[in-house]
């Protein structure tokens, strides 16, 4: 867990004085729709102890129906451990965003399975879905194997694993053959992966796409082929999905959607979309996937519920999306904009 800081009225981050604070994670923004729809969710995360910048992510994690569970670790000096911090602009029409991240002595990269009781947590408290993020996962060889490790548990105790991909070139430097392993075996526990092309090629060494048209159709069928590989490669997962997006301009997104269950295909070509933030959107479309998954519904309509929740993510200022409940991400699935009173 992090911070995120953001100008207001969607200036450029380098000449603002005011900003807004928000806590935030890949994993949570995930968890987000699913815990404002009502179901539980449980954090697995770290604190700086008596950090004021963790009780302010404590506050947020609670206001958003989340439980949490994690060591508190000691600052010990003010050049120790902190929660990272996220520098995010909106961008605006032809300027597009700009992020930096500061992830200097961030308290997130001591975690290890002995800080939790995993027997617990899955066979006693029972999960249904464990996600974890590859920002996790690379973030340092503590976390690697804490990862592998819930992945392990859950997998012995019947949960399913959902396992986001998310490659990041500079966590990877350096440390390529050891996070391909680490990456390979969680992969192969997973019954859900998600990620983009070069997620799938630089993470788990798949083949890519065959070369080509650029238009929309040819570059649908040449991910379907490399999923099709990814299939094979790791059996175990039975869910495979991305995201398709066109920025036109920062305010201004053609958004859709490629999910395969079970054989089936479901394939929303790119829709116009307006954009207030286009932060979170990925993450948003995860968590309204594993919403329809948690609730039993087809590959169509779990397809369908997840790419309203990325839509909904990016009218919102902050990285996580709050439905506030399932009709709202079904009007805008249907375009339906209209006032309700």
């Amino acid at each position: 867990m992090g911070v995120r800081l953001s100008p207001l009225d969607s200036q450029p981050f380098h000449c603002s004085e005011r900003f807004e604070m928000q806590a935030t994670s890949a994993e949570t923004n995930v968890a987000c729709v699913v815990s404002s729809l009502g179901l539980p969710v449980k954090v697995l995360t770290a604190f700086v102890k008596e950090s004021p910048v963790a009780q302010f992510i404590k506050h947020s994690l609670r206001s958003r129906g989340m439980e949490m569970e994690g060591p508190e670790f000691e600052q010990e000096h003010p050049w120790g451990l902190r929660h990272q911090i996220n520098m995010a602009d909106s961008g605006w029409g032809a300027r597009g965003p700009r992020v930096q991240n500061d992830r200097a002595g961030e308290v997130g990269r001591e975690l290890t399975a002995t800080d939790f009781d995993l027997e617990r947590i899955f066979c006693e408290e029972g999960v249904e879905v464990v996600h974890l993020s590859g920002l996790i996962a690379a973030l340092s060889s503590k976390t690697s194997a804490f990862c592998l490790e819930v992945a392990r548990v859950a997998q012995e105790n019947g949960s399913k694993v959902s396992f986001d991909l998310n490659y990041r070139a500079s966590f990877w430097k350096g440390r390529e053959e050891e996070l391909s392993a680490t990456f390979a075996e969680i992969a192969s526990r997973a019954d859900i992966l998600m990620g983009n092309e070069e997620d799938f090629q630089l993470c788990l060494g798949m083949e890519g796409p065959e070369e080509g048209g650029t238009g929309l159709e040819e570059k649908i069928e040449a991910f379907k082929e490399m999923i099709e590989r990814v299939q094979v490669a790791y059996p175990n997962a039975s869910w495979f999905g991305t995201t398709l997006r066109e920025v036109q301009s920062a305010n201004r997104h053609l958004w859709g959607a490629l999910v395969s269950h079970a054989g089936a295909w479901e394939i929303i070509k790119p829709r116009e979309i307006g954009v207030l933030d286009r932060i979170g959107g990925g993450d948003g479309f995860v968590g309204g996937l594993l919403y329809g998954i948690l609730k039993g519904w087809s590959v169509d309509k779990c397809t369908q519920f997840g790419w309203a929740s990325g839509a909904l993510a990016a009218t919102m200022l902050t990285d996580y999306v709050q439905p506030v409940d399932e009709e709202q991400l079904w009007n805008i699935w249907e375009g339906n904009a209209r006032v309700k009173r």
